[in-house]
């Protein structure tokens, strides 16, 4: 729990920290027209700028990736209010911190002043810690604003949501980036004369990702490891090369954009795209996913898009599966790349999907069904005897290979769930299926072979 910014205290550690602290908390703006990017909230006459410079601020989700400035535009609501501005860290802090920081807003409240509750990374406050905020959001105890890279429809309760804003702050383009390190380079290193090449900002700015945080991490690092003459330190783009390292993945495992990114790798199958499969694919295999899981997402794939259109298909997507099991990395990237460039390519159908859904449909809606009496099984005497297996055909013994014996509950006789598609192998499976109806509804002389 941090200080309440009235404090003497508070100002002094800000200020020390503002000092000696990371290139990121020395560049952090103090007020809106040093914020960069955002503009559809911040920019002039928007929602949020509103808010912030009438004090008029109201419980709110701030929700986007890191480095975005979720957290900026909270130090900067906290230096322009003249409410009463309390932090909370959801890592760090917990319910009895919540209990002493809500009796003191309730005490302010009661005098006439408003209490802002900052709570970073909210997300990870339990549904308990949230129900627990709740009632002082509600009653105007305190005004939350809430700080989450996660997706606050699943992680934030339904209740608490309902009496926040929600803002979405989208990641800094490469032009936003760039020009906060342009400004870092002159600002952020006192006593220091730092000469940087734009397109080394250019390419810094594109290894972050939109992550403002990790773009000056980086600069810092490289401005760190490079040579001072004359009294300048000469950034190049080697020194860069050097200490950026490997581009960021933007890929959470466990996170909203593990399933945005396996979504749009279906989706790229789904719409016959091969280019946009393999490289949604390329995503998850750098952001560090489980060559397995994707396999699995294939064998899925192969049934709910392509099906019976081809059924090598199916077979293909389980022996990539079966493969990965046993590859390397760099093998496994190459299987997992054909399979998907194959299912791209397949003919599709959704028969096979939209037959279980029907069906799964009439077992949830309708009674259970039971089972017709000529196919009941009938181990004992006494089942026999009750009728059990009375009338049973056996299509192997018969001339055609096929009974008319109904198989379906008598309220479902008549009932279609498989409706094959004209495409791939489904134009034969059309075919005979509707030549077998057609027979054992007696239009047809002979049933197919």
């Amino acid at each position: 729990m941090t200080l309440p910014n009235d404090s003497p205290a508070h100002a002094v550690a800000a200020k020390g920290a503002a000092a000696c602290g990371p290139l990121a908390n020395r560049m952090r703006p103090l007020d809106l027209d040093g914020f960069v990017g955002q503009r559809h909230l911040v920019g002039e006459g928007r929602i949020l700028r509103n808010m912030v410079e009438r004090d008029g601020v109201t419980s709110m989700i701030l929700w986007g990736p890191p480095g975005v400035g979720k957290t900026t535009l909270a130090s900067i609501i906290a230096k322009k209010t003249s409410a009463e501005f309390v932090e909370l860290s959801a890592v760090t802090d917990g319910s009895r911190e919540i209990r002493e920081i809500a009796a003191a807003a309730g005490k302010r409240r009661r005098s006439g002043r408003k209490t802002i509750l900052f709570v970073d990374e909210i997300h990870r406050f339990s549904k308990t810690q949230q129900d627990l905020l709740l009632p002082f959001v509600e009653e105007g105890t305190v005004t939350l604003i809430g700080a989450t890279t996660e997706n606050p429809s699943f992680e934030v309760n339904s209740a608490l949501l309902s009496r926040c804003k929600v803002f979405v702050l989208n990641p800094l383009g490469t032009e936003d980036i760039a020009e906060l390190l342009g400004r870092a380079a002159r600002d952020g290193f006192p006593g220091e004369n730092v000469d940087v090449p734009d397109q080394v900002f250019h390419v810094i700015a594109e290894y972050s990702n939109g992550d403002a945080r990790t773009a000056l991490n980086i600069l810092e690092t490289v401005v760190s490891f490079s040579p001072r003459v004359g009294g300048t330190v000469k950034v190049d783009g080697d020194i860069l090369s050097e200490s950026a390292g490997r581009r960021m993945v933007l890929y959470d495992r466990d996170g909203e954009e593990h399933y945005n990114i396996i979504s749009a790798f279906h989706e790229g199958m789904r719409n016959s795209d091969p280019d946009a499969a393999v490289y949604w694919l390329a995503r998850m295999l750098e952001g560090g996913e489980d060559p397995l899981y994707i396999a699995r997402r294939l064998i899925e794939a192969a049934s709910e898009t392509v099906g019976l259109a081809d059924s090598t298909a199916l077979r293909m997507a389980t022996s990539c599966y079966y493969a990965c099991q046993e590859l390397g990395e760099r093998e496994c990237a190459l299987i997992l790349a054909e399979t998907a460039i194959y299912l791209s390519l397949a003919p599709r159908t959704n028969a096979v999907p939209m037959a279980i859904g029907h069906a799964m449909w009439d077992v949830h809606h309708n009674p259970a069904e039971p089972v017709p009496m000529q196919i009941r099984n009938a181990p004992t005497r006494l089942m026999k005897e009750a009728g059990y297996g009375r009338g049973y055909q056996y299509a192997e013994d018969s001339a055609e290979g096929v009974t008319r014996m109904q198989c379906l509950p008598d309220s479902l006789k008549d009932r279609r769930y498989y409706e094959p598609g004209p495409k791939g192998d489904e134009r034969f499976y059309r075919r005979r299926l509707d030549a077998l109806r057609d027979w054992k509804a007696g239009r047809r002389k002979d049933p197919p072979h």
